[in-house]
This record gives C-alpha cells, sequence and structure tokens, in this order.
C-alpha cells in the first residue's frame, strides 16, 4: 500500500474551491485547479515513497509490472495500469469532444507518427494508442450536454429559437427522423461558413436568451447556452450544443461515455474514472485544437449516454455498472467506526476518500497500515490482499473492470 501523491491540472475552466478544498489547502485557489489526478498517466503520474525514495507510480509499475499489477492485468494490458482516476471541478463548460475506440486510437495515432506530428504540438489529436472511455459520478449537481437529442427533439429546439438559418436544419430533421440526421445536422452546424459563425451564434444566444425566460421544456437548454456565451462568445459550438441532452446530474448519479459519444461537461464537481488515455477530440467551446472532420468521422450518432445509479453489491459497497475492461467504480461507504473489506480480485487499485478518515489494513501485520484521509488516495497493488478499511466516510475505489 502506497500514499500517493498527485498533480492537480490547472487548466482554464477549472475551479478555484472544490479541489482546494478538498486537499485542505488555501481557497480560493489563485489559478484554477480542474482535474485530481491519480495514476499512472506519462503526463502526470502520481508520485509514491518507498524505502525513503520518491519515485512516480508509473516507474515502479514498469520496473515489476507482474508484481504490482498481477500477471493477468499485466499481459492484458502490456504492463500498464490501464485506468486513471480523477476528481474533475468544473467552473465553466468543458469543450464539446469525442473519444475513439481502441482502434480509431491506434489507426489515429500511427497515423499522426507516420506524419511526423510532434507528440506536443497544438495540432495533435492522438496522443496514445488508447480508448478512452469515461463514466462521471457526481459530487453535487452537475450540470452536462450528452449525447445526441431524438431528431423530434432537436427539431423543436432548433425551431422555438425561430432563426431563420435554423428552421432548414429543424425541417430536414422532421423530414428524416433518425440518429444519422442528427448527426448530420451536427456536422452542417460545426462547419459552418467560417465568417457566419459569430453572427449565427449571436443571434441564437439573443433568442435563448429570451426563450430561456419564458419557461418550457427545453428553458434549462437555452439558459445554458446564454450561460456558456459568457466564455465562448461568437462560438459555433453554442448552437451545436442544442443538439445535445441537456441534463442536471443529482449527487451519486453517474454518467456513462462510449466511443463515440458527444458531450460536453457544463459545470459541477465529480468523480472521473477512464481508461489511462488523453485522446480527446474537439470540435467547440474550447481555445485547444479542433478538428470538426475527425470529429464527425470518428462520431457515433446511435450511442446511449446512460444515467447510472449505484448497485449495492454488499453492506457498505456499491458498484457502477459498466462493461468496459479497462475499469470498474465503486463507492465505499463507512458509519463510524465500521470495518470494511475492500473489494478486489487480485489487480491494481486506487482508493480515494472524499469525506471522513480511515486507517487502511492490509492482512493480519499490523505494521502494514496507513491513514487515509479526506482528499488523500492510496495506490493498493496485486500483491495487496486482504485490504480492510476501518473508520468512517465516503471512499471511491478504481480498479479493472472484468
Amino acid at each position: 500500500m502506497d500514499l500517493l501523491g498527485n498533480t492537480v491540472q490547472p487548466y482554464a475552466w477549472g475551479s478555484h474551491t472544490a479541489i482546494a478544498d478538498l486537499l485542505g489547502e488555501p481557497s480560493p485557489s489563485p489559478a484554477p485547479q480542474a482535474e485530481l489526478w491519480m495514476g499512472a498517466h506519462p503526463n502526470a503520474p502520481s508520485v509514491l515513497t518507498r524505502e525513503g525514495r520518491a519515485a512516480t507510480l508509473r516507474a515502479a509499475i514498469a520496473t515489476a509490472p507482474g508484481q504490482e499489477l498481477g500477471a493477468r492485468v499485466a499481459a492484458r494490458f502490456g504492463g500498464r495500469l490501464p485506468f486513471l482516476l480523477k476528481v474533475l471541478a468544473a467552473q465553466k463548460a468543458l469543450s464539446i469532444q469525442l473519444h475513439p475506440d481502441r482502434e480509431q486510437a491506434e489507426r489515429g495515432y500511427a497515423r499522426e507518427n507516420a506524419a511526423g506530428v510532434a507528440l506536443d504540438a497544438h495540432e495533435r489529436v492522438y496522443v496514445d494508442d488508447w480508448p478512452k472511455p469515461e463514466i462521471l459520478c457526481a459530487l453535487e449537481p452537475f450540470e452536462v450536454l450528452a449525447g445526441l437529442r431524438s431528431a423530434a427533439q432537436a427539431a423543436d429546439v432548433l425551431d422555438g429559437l425561430g432563426v431563420p438559418e435554423l428552421k432548414p436544419l429543424a425541417a430536414g430533421l422532421r423530414e428524416d427522423p433518425s440518429a444519422k440526421a442528427v448527426g448530420r445536422a451536427l456536422a452542417r452546424l460545426l462547419e459552418w461558413p467560417a465568417e457566419a459563425r459569430a453572427s449565427l451564434a449571436e443571434s441564437v444566444v439573443e433568442a435563448a436568451a429570451v426563450e430561456s425566460g419564458r419557461g418550457g421544456p427545453y428553458a434549462d437548454a437555452y439558459d445554458a447556452v446564454v450561460r456558456m456565451s459568457a466564455d465562448h462568445s461568437g462560438d459555433i459550438g453554442l448552437v451545436a450544443s442544442l443538439l445535445l441532452n441537456h441534463r442536471v446530474l443529482e449527487p451519486g448519479q453517474a454518467l456513462f461515455m462510449g466511443a463515440g459519444g458527444v458531450h460536453a461537461y457544463i459545470r459541477g464537481v465529480g468523480i472521473e474514472l477512464m481508461a489511462n488515455s488523453d485522446n480527446v477530440i474537439r470540435a467547440g467551446l474550447t481555445a485547444k485544437h479542433i478538428d470538426v472532420p475527425e470529429l464527425v468521422r470518428v462520431l457515433d450518432p446511435e450511442v446511449e449516454v446512460p444515467v447510472l445509479a449505484a448497485r449495492q453489491v454488499s453492506p457498505g459497497v456499491e458498484v457502477f455498472g459498466t462493461d468496459v475492461p479497462e475499469f470498474r467504480l465503486s463507492r465505499l461507504t463507512l458509519a463510524d467506526g465500521a470495518v470494511l473489506d475492500v473489494p478486489g480480485d487480485g489487480g491494481p487499485r486506487v482508493l480515494l476518500c472524499i469525506e471522513g478518515e480511515a486507517s487502511v489494513g492490509c492482512g493480519t501485520e499490523p505494521a502494514a497500515r496507513l491513514l487515509l484521509t479526506r482528499g488523500q488516495s492510496c495506490f493498493l497493488g496485486a500483491q495487496d490482499m486482504q485490504v480492510r478499511l476501518t473508520g468512517a466516510g465516503t471512499y471511491f475505489l478504481a480498479e479493472v473492470g472484468l
């Protein structure tokens, strides 16, 4: 068992309070704090200390993958920790984006390597050859755009604004009510003539401000467009966002994003668990590189983005059901002074404390214990068996999928 030192990513859309408060650091923070990374991703691997020497978790795994990951996981994932756990704190909207599946990632990574695009180049899309499915569990009400609307809803939300330029798109969706037609409408908006994008976005924001005040089934989506425009004025992504389902996750609800599912996080704090990748294909609401042709190519308009509730599998242990091999997310809850066996099947795990504190014990050795408090996380390698928590609070566990 190893306590982890983790990197906070200072992306511009991050909160100045959520992660600082979790870590017990001065709040508000001077710079935005968007994500707290826990894992072995090469861009920001966690740090651990063994025998008085600090090393990255990535280096420790590379030195002894069979010992740290277990022979089964090491063989299946090429000696790589297959998941990355994060605390995500969004104060502003993230980009409209999607992620590739494994085959798409491998082809895209090889293609950009062959073209000589540097890994740190602004225009690089595929920074590794892994897929990036992900699950987000809300810690507070979390506002998201996730998956494409039905054609009928998309037509209604566009028509509801009364913007002339959008009427042909709405009419086309009524003529062809298929998911693919909604995907084509999204592509049409994202490929809108550059010289006309700002004026269309301005017209949509003005109309959305009026319609959001009138109530109705799409008032919240219109209001989101108005709020996002404060940070992304003139961005065609504001218009395109109307084709996505607008939702607010309640604390404890989770959203699963499979490959090809278009989404954008608007505002909130949550736990995010994903495959150990940083492949993001963006199409709007960002200053980062946008690649609309690649997003349109990878987009799966039929992919579902389900809202998941945790399923209790034993006292104090709830699992969010996903069918991806790279990860599985569980929530552990301890009443004061309770003892709980940490789930595990011989693979690597990362355990994060969100509230409270607990003693983490491994086996029967009294020396093999550490104290995990709010904001702290630890790595449990494959050799760490019979792990128990004693204390109180709420914890999230990341492990390899079935």
